[in-house]
């Protein structure tokens, strides 16, 4: 990796779709892309009776999702953008593209972006009459205690519940028995990882972390965090006793010893040097009178160009053994050979990732979010620098990307006649389909719930009456508490403010900017703080003196609105 220059070929706003469409044409024989979404699903899907298992996350991850696609793995697999969740419009497609008629089961890491939209897929498919299960993936032993599993991540461990959970449904079994097993799976995995350096988004021209050349992170994630422990670097020797001293202790009790191993390289890790580390995580298995029957050594779960490896290891029994085992055919991972049959070329047009330019004619809702989208814009670089300190830097472009999409839509329907509530609601839906992510999802419920309370007119009180209900609802989905260190550290200010704006009579620019310029002192207030959700709280102590990313953006937001109406007055 050469610092400095942009990492990859494309562009950062089109990489998603331009990898997704190569990985179609190249892959053609064993995967084929689902209309009208980012997502793709085995050639052979649907099969009915058979149950799909339905994986994803954000790209940057190959061949973790859309490689593990394929007979004998999964079903289908639905891609966000770099490090973002899918949206739940993008999983609900891609699940009804893979489902056969004996129900789905969605399995991804446990990540409250994934959590939130699969979740949003499946009450959608619930109320079409199509069963389905979740299995979070929870296998990284460093993101949280082991009496609480449902506080970890899943990173490497994601292939081997996937490829459990694949050749259950191949062979028949039902969506409980399916369920059942992928989650005996993961009760039985565990993972643990190092990064020697950092990884580059693309586009960027510096990675999200570096690593002093004289050190190594233990305990990295997936998504460009670095890792939870600084140490001196270590020699192929030293590096595989942390990682086996890493998983140990965390490996469940009893058994007769079986194992499977896979040593997954994170980007940029040569095979070469992968190996090299496995002979002594041999050694060290064997030592501790463990049994490794079935090992792999390569890329299955990466972080973009990250120099790093992770070892992760799953207690065998006589259930689980025989599936892992099982054949399968996928882009990636194939125990079979590779069918040849011709493939048209694959060139989606999505005409959401263009910029709306300002018009003359446009409505009121176009109007002030395109104020609020150039404002965005502005400081797309502010935002994603923000976020970079605990998370994965992508904030400022999901924004952007969020907050063009929502133009576009509001723009769309206010030419069709839409009236502020309709356009609103247009804009909320389009936001968190593009953004994708836990602010996606976030932000696309504020734009929406706040369209649906102005159904009756626009007066400082329904104003205030639509803040609350949006507030109600952001806080309903999202579970933050005030001083959390999020997004709601200014939304709720703000809608305190604009309530007692209201209640003296001031009219609905004047109260909306008093109300924004108390937003923008809280989002800087949380420089104070120290954030207890999401992949921020991992990481606490390294965002504080920094404001958070959310809680900007908001700010950012109502300031411009509060702006453009200050214009029109």
């Amino acid at each position: 990796m050469t610092h400095g220059k942009a990492r990859t070929l494309g562009r950062a706003e089109v990489f998603k779709r331009d990898w997704l469409d190569g990985f179609a044409g190249a892959y053609g024989r064993t995967v084929r892309k689902v209309p009208d979404a980012y997502g793709v699903v085995a050639a052979h899907a649907p099969e009915r009776g058979k149950v799909a298992v339905v994986i994803g996350g954000g790209c940057g991850h190959y061949p973790a999702f859309a490689g593990l696609v394929g007979r004998g793995l999964a079903t289908g697999a639905v891609v966000g953008d770099v490090f973002t969740s899918p949206s739940a419009e993008q999983v609900y497609r891609t699940a009804r593209a893979a489902e056969g008629g004996a129900g789905v089961l969605f399995s991804y890491g446990n990540y409250q972006g994934d959590v939130l939209h699969f979740g949003l897929a499946a009450r959608r498919l619930a109320a079409e009459g199509i069963d389905s299960r979740t299995v979070l993936v929870t296998d990284d032993v460093a993101s949280g205690p082991a009496d609480e599993p449902e506080r970890r991540r899943g990173v490497a461990g994601d292939f081997m519940v996937f490829k459990v959970a694949g050749a259950a449904a191949e062979r028949g079994d039902d969506l409980d028995t399916v369920h059942a097993l992928a989650t005996r799976a993961n009760d039985r995995t565990r993972t643990f990882g190092v990064a020697f350096d950092g990884c580059t988004l693309p586009g960027a021209t510096e990675p999200l972390f570096t690593v002093n050349p004289g050190e190594m992170e233990l305990g990295l994630g997936i998504h460009g965090e670095p890792g939870v422990r600084t140490v001196p670097r270590l020699d192929a020797v030293g590096v595989a006793d942390e990682l086996v001293n890493g998983l140990l202790p965390e490996l469940p009790k009893g058994g007769d010893g079986r194992v499977a191993v896979l040593l997954n390289g994170l980007g940029t890790t040569k095979y070469e040097d992968m190996f090299v580390l496995y002979k002594r995580v041999h050694e060290r298995l064997a030592a501790e009178g463990l049994n490794p029957l079935h090992t792999e050594v390569g890329e299955f779960v990466t972080s973009l160009d990250m120099a790093g490896v992770s070892l992760t290891v799953l207690a065998l029994d006589d259930d689980l053994a025989p599936l892992y085992a099982a054949p399968c055919d996928t882009p990636a991972y194939r125990s079979t050979g590779a069918r040849l049959e011709p493939v048209a070329p694959v060139a989606t047009v999505d005409e959401s990732l263009a910029r709306p330019e300002p018009t003359q004619t446009a409505g009121v809702v176009d109007r002030l979010l395109t104020a609020a989208m150039v404002r965005i814009e502005d400081n797309e670089a502010e935002l994603g620098r923000l976020d970079a300190v605990a998370a994965d830097g992508d904030h400022g472009l999901g924004m952007t990307r969020g907050m063009r999409a929502a133009v576009a839509a509001a723009r769309q329907a206010e030419s069709g006649g839409a009236d502020l509530s309709a356009a609103l609601l247009a804009a909320g839906t389009a936001f968190a389909d593009a953004a994708g992510g836990a602010s996606g999802a976030l932000y696309g419920v504020l734009l929406a719930e706040t369209g649906a309370g102005l159904a009756d007119g626009v007066t400082p009180t329904t104003v205030a009456d639509a803040v609350d209900r949006a507030v109600r609802a952001f806080v309903e989905l999202g579970k933050a508490e005030l001083g959390d260190k999020t997004m709601l550290d200014a939304i709720e200010p703000f809608r305190t403010v604009l309530r007692e704006q209201a209640a003296t009579g001031t009219d609905v620019t004047e109260a909306w900017n008093a109300a924004a310029k108390r937003a923008t002192q809280a989002a800087a207030d949380t420089a104070d703080l120290l954030p207890t959700k999401g992949r921020a709280a991992r990481l606490a102590q390294r965002s504080k003196g920094y404001a958070d990313p959310g809680a900007t953006s908001f700010a950012l937001l109502v300031s411009a609105i509060g702006d453009e109406l200050a214009k029109e007055q």
